[in-house]
């Protein structure tokens, strides 16, 4: 049981990670914003689902196409007018940048939907529950587990099988060749930002139904998402996907055995994994330029 929950809270953790993974990994900006990326896209899931089509069967399943693409319309956004005129600053600025921009989509969704708790019924037909090794498991975690592990392997196709993912790799090794040979770097830059504030969003959409949707949320994740980065590699795929289910199983053990402790394991293992290997688990040191 504690398996099967573990995967399924590192599943999300993945979703929201694995953005802030790429962006790092291609643009080489961190971005403070990811998490509250990740908070829009949950408003966005309970604003469309229970306000605007409340009255439309299956309106989840709308929710989940429409507000991860709203949401990377918002990153796009962000990207062209903002995040664009650092590329070139110190981590610093970028951190300084990147914070008062989640500040300000904070105080958007205040203005927005309120400071009110809002809830997403968990969709038709996972609104049950199944029976795996004899222990009783709510179908919509098996619905999590398929779209994680799917979100995982659609990237890894797109990132080395298809000619988009090598002008992303060409860039991430080298944006001054690449702008040598034709390639517009800015649109790289700006679709790769749009395709981590969807998966972002994306996240948010999935957690909806079995998380409380509320003002704050962010601040969580943020925190989860660096401990995932740092233990399996920032700007590692592979290394998003092991990490936040290594983090996710810490946690769900962690609650039952010594619940005390339980928000310390992910620190004391990052803070491990940074003595040892300070590039992550599956990552590669910052000279070597290719990330992904």
């Amino acid at each position: 049981m504690q398996i099967l929950n573990g995967i399924s809270s590192g599943m999300v953790m993945f979703l929201v990670a694995v953005g802030l993974s790429i962006i790092f990994g291609t643009l080489r900006v961190l971005n403070m914003a990811h998490a509250a990326v990740y908070m829009v896209g949950a408003y966005f899931c309970y604003w469309i689902s229970q306000v605007v089509l409340v009255d439309l069967g299956g309106s989840f399943w709308l929710a989940l196409m429409i507000a991860p693409l709203c949401v990377a319309v918002v990153g796009g956004l962000i990207e062209v007018l903002v995040i664009r005129r650092i590329y070139n600053q110190e981590f610093m600025y970028q951190f300084i940048l990147t914070f008062g921009i989640s500040l300000i989509l904070a105080d958007l969704v205040k203005l927005l939907w309120g400071i009110e708790v809002h809830y997403v019924p968990i969709p038709a037909p996972f609104d049950g529950a199944v029976h795996v090794l004899g222990v009783s498991l709510l179908s919509y975690h098996l619905f999590v587990y398929l779209a994680g592990t799917g979100i995982y392997v659609a990237l890894l196709l797109l990132l080395h099988r298809t000619k988009l993912g090598q002008l992303i790799r060409t860039v991430t090794y080298n944006r001054e060749i690449a702008g040598a040979l034709g390639i517009k770097v800015p649109w790289v830059y700006t679709g790769v930002f749009m395709l981590g504030a969807w998966l972002a969003g994306f996240a948010g959409v999935v957690s909806a139904p079995i998380n409380s949707i509320s003002l704050g949320m962010d601040h969580v994740v943020l925190v989860q998402c660096f401990v995932v980065v740092v233990i399996g590699g920032m700007g590692s795929l592979s290394g998003a996907f092991l990490g936040a289910i290594i983090l996710g199983l810490l946690n769900s053990f962690g609650i039952i055995y010594l619940p005390q402790f339980a928000l310390v394991f992910g620190f004391v293992l990052m803070a491990l994994v940074l003595i040892v290997r300070p590039y992550g688990l599956m990552g590669e040191p910052m000279e070597a330029q290719e990330k992904l």
